[in-house]
């Protein structure tokens, strides 16, 4: 599916054309893959488009590059507003991913990233359901990878780099060609840790549980869930999570900024429960959609809104 273009990209401190927003085949992140970047939401409310966790975001755009040796050329409130400025440059009429990334420009060859240029770009775009409105209903079909999480000795997994996902982009590529819509992927260990961009949920005898972060970026939606979960009455577990243990869950799930929160039906030709959305991850589901789109007043405060 094409890229749905919008108006304007924000580049190093200033709107410019969608279309002018190129960077030099020879810019240092291409060839060497040191950059950092974050997904961020925007959600069209009562009160008009807004943006969810902002400045976690923007947080952790910056710890992941301090982790990078990359020094962010602007502050966090700088790039908070960038964001806003950017969204109200635009033109949406529906819900909005944006993409913050910062990356080691062109002048510079060779392994050392050392004295690189730094460059930041925001770019927003329309764009619904991460697998699909079908998948937020029916669910979808998981394959656990061949290929597992590095160990933190390898790559810096709390670090949201672009690196760490060609570890991602060769599971679900994995999962995909076998008939499947998402990989799952086992840390170091054999235990899950993750999907190729989402964290991973189960649900037991009423008790969900979902592994803790030891191998996998800590997750904002993750959190969100969590804390909107224990609001509906759940008990929520940290532990890992083995293999059978997910072929036997009542149900499972992804979420993630992405994601939102998408059912798992199937994970490697095992039925989840019901095989369809079970109703945890319905009640779930909506009230993650009432807390983004402005609905629960108990998280207002986690909107930014475009104005």
């Amino acid at each position: 599916m094409a890229l749905p273009e919008a108006e304007h990209i924000w580049f190093d401190g200033k709107l410019i054309a969608w279309k002018d927003a190129t960077v030099h085949v020879l810019s240092h992140s291409l060839h060497y893959g040191n950059a950092v970047f974050e997904g961020v939401r925007a959600y069209q409310t009562p009160k008009g488009l807004a943006i969810f966790k902002l400045a976690e975001h923007t947080k952790r755009l910056f710890e992941s590059a301090k982790a990078c040796g990359i020094k962010i050329p602007f502050t966090q409130e700088e790039i908070n507003k960038a964001h806003v400025e950017l969204l109200k440059s635009n033109t949406y009429n529906d819900n909005v991913y944006i993409r913050p990334l910062v990356f080691l420009g062109y002048g510079k060859m060779g392994v050392s990233h050392i004295g690189c240029p730094v460059n930041v770009a925001i770019a927003a775009w329309q764009w619904g359901a991460y697998m699909g409105d079908e998948a937020l209903e029916k669910g979808i079909k998981v394959k656990i990878s061949s290929w597992m999480k590095p160990a933190p000795f390898s790559m810096m997994a709390k670090a949201k780099a672009s690196a760490n996902y060609f570890n991602s982009q060769m599971a679900n590529f994995e999962a995909q060609e076998a008939g499947c819509d998402e990989a799952l992927l086992l840390d170091p260990q054999g235990f899950i840790a993750e999907g190729s961009g989402e964290c991973f949920f189960i649900v037991k005898d009423g008790v969900i549980i979902t592994p803790p972060n030891d191998t996998s970026l800590e997750s904002i939606t993750q959190k969100t869930v969590i804390a909107i979960a224990k609001d509906l009455g759940y008990e929520v577990v940290r532990h890992r999570i083995t293999r059978d243990e997910a072929y036997n869950a009542d149900e499972a799930f992804f979420t993630g900024t992405a994601a939102e929160v998408t059912p798992i039906s199937n994970i490697d030709s095992r039925i989840i429960g019901s095989g369809k959305r079970g109703e945890v991850a319905t009640r779930l589901q909506q009230a993650y959609f009432d807390v983004v789109m402005g609905k629960n007043p108990k998280y207002e405060h986690f909107l930014t809104y475009a104005k």
